[in-house]
C-alpha cells in the first residue's frame, strides 16, 4: 500500500504581515469604478503600441502557426516584419 504524502507548508498568512501600504503600492494597483475596470495596474505603456486590425489568412498558413503553440499571433507579426524589412517598397 503507497504512504500518503506529506502535507507541505500551511497557506494561512498571518494578516499581520501583510504588505504595508505604500504610494507604489497604489500606482501599481488596479483601479475600479463599481465593477468597471478603469485603470490596470503593471506594465508600463507600449512608445510603440501594436494595431488591431482584422485579417484573413490562407487556412493552411493559419493552421501552421496555430500549430505552433501559443505566442502564434506575434509569430506572424514576426514573420511580416521580417518581410517589410528585407522588401523595401519601390516607388
Amino acid at each position: 500500500m503507497q504512504q500518503k504524502k506529506p502535507t507541505g507548508e500551511s497557506t494561512w498568512v498571518d494578516p499581520d504581515d501583510a504588505p504595508e501600504l505604500t504610494e507604489e503600492w497604489f500606482a501599481s494597483a488596479d483601479l475600479y469604478q463599481g465593477e468597471k475596470l478603469v485603470r490596470k495596474g503593471g506594465r508600463p505603456k507600449s512608445p510603440n503600441p501594436k494595431k488591431m486590425v482584422s485579417l484573413r489568412l490562407d487556412p493552411r498558413v493559419l493552421a501552421y502557426f496555430r500549430a505552433t503553440g501559443p505566442g502564434w499571433q506575434s509569430r506572424i507579426d514576426s514573420a511580416l516584419r521580417e518581410y517589410v524589412e528585407t522588401h523595401p517598397q519601390s516607388q
